[in-house]
């Protein structure tokens, strides 16, 4: 979401694969496993103005990466295999799960196959507002507004301001800076004011979700394959950090209600929606394992730990998105070494 931190993050990760630095540390970083992130699986190459590029991979990517987990000796497994693994102590072969957020189509339609393809176990984390209709993509919505539009009006005060959108360039910087200037509101604000961006350009957020979301009924039929698991991931993709307790536990534990009811299958797994430490922290974990949850996972970067048994409703998790669509880039966060040095060699962040 911001070109400028990316460029200095990747700048990074080439000096320490170039340097061999990676090798050195990986005895001491590479911990017992890996949870990996995704969200949209897509094929073809993005327009020049694409910044939620970062959520989608392509389905030739998808599978080389399966190909070089193995190949690096890791074990592709389920989520509850991951959770018995670390509760025995994480001594054993080093292992790697998949997973999906949100509950979108292409996690069917391209994901699905490349992955039932190589009998690789993997997890979609259902925010029930995709399925429902309900949700409000506004990150989405607010790419769309300003790919149609030369500038844009942005609520400001009593009054608007407006943004250039004519190049490409004016695109990204108009778009990181409502982004995170709607990333910072509550989440009634952030909603009521993407939806003014998103009616001044013309876009429907409706039709977005209709075009992009599973449905309730390709849920069920995933669910039903030994290699899918469905997991939790609220009801309205909120930051829960910024809700009530009351407000918080309601969309975790209502996102596993619906999910059963629509799907017959209880989900034992929930994601926490962005799962940056701004949007979920200590009183979001005790309310995950409070319900019962057998994991949760944030967006923390960071491979597991033995330690991690201890915190199953915080673990890190690490982002394969569409900036990092390199597999040196994938041996890098094989070796953990990358995020130890990121997060100050400490093992776990669960606070």
């Amino acid at each position: 979401m911001n070109r400028r931190r990316t460029s200095i993050f990747r700048a990074g990760l080439d000096t320490l694969y170039y340097t061999g630095a990676y090798r050195a540390l990986a005895p001491f970083t590479s911990g017992a496993g890996v949870i990996f992130t995704l969200h949209s699986v897509v094929p073809g190459e993005p327009p020049a103005f694409a910044p939620n590029r970062i959520l989608t991979v392509t389905p030739e990517f998808l599978e080389a990466t399966v190909k070089r987990i193995r190949s690096a000796g890791l074990d592709i497994v389920s989520l509850d295999e991951a959770r018995e693994r670390l509760r025995s102590g994480g001594q054993g072969r080093r292992f790697a799960c998949l997973t999906f957020d949100d509950g979108y189509r292409d996690n069917l339609d391209h994901a699905f196959p490349v992955l039932k393809r190589q009998e690789a176990p993997f997890a979609i984390y259902v925010a029930t507002c995709m399925p429902d209709g309900t949700a409000e993509p506004w990150w989405l919505a607010l790419e769309q507004a300003i790919a149609a539009s030369g500038s844009i009006k942005v609520p400001a005060g009593d009054g608007s301001e407006t943004l250039a959108c004519g190049s490409v360039e004016e695109k990204y910087r108009a778009y990181e800076k409502v982004y995170w200037r709607l990333r910072g509101l509550g989440e009634t604000e952030k909603r009521a004011m993407a939806r003014t961006i998103a009616a001044d350009a013309g876009i429907d957020m409706p039709a977005i979700v209709r075009d992009l979301s599973l449905t309730w009924e390709e849920i069920e039929w995933l669910a039903g394959d030994e290699l899918v698991t469905i997991g939790a991931h609220t009801i309205s993709h909120p930051a829960l950090a910024r809700l009530s307790d009351a407000e918080a536990e309601y969309e975790i534990a209502g996102s596993r209600r619906r999910i059963g009811e629509k799907t017959g299958v209880r989900p034992r797994h929930l994601a926490y929606p962005y799962g940056d430490p701004e949007s979920a922290g200590a009183r979001e974990f005790a309310i995950a394992a409070r319900l019962g949850f057998a994991t949760a996972v944030t967006t923390r970067p960071g491979v597991l730990y033995p330690q991690h048994a201890g915190y199953l409703t915080a673990l890190p998790r690490v982002s394969l998105n569409g900036d990092y669509q390199s597999l040196r880039y994938l041996d890098l966060f094989l070796t953990g070494a990358p995020f130890a040095l990121w997060n100050g060699f400490r093992k776990v962040d669960a606070a």
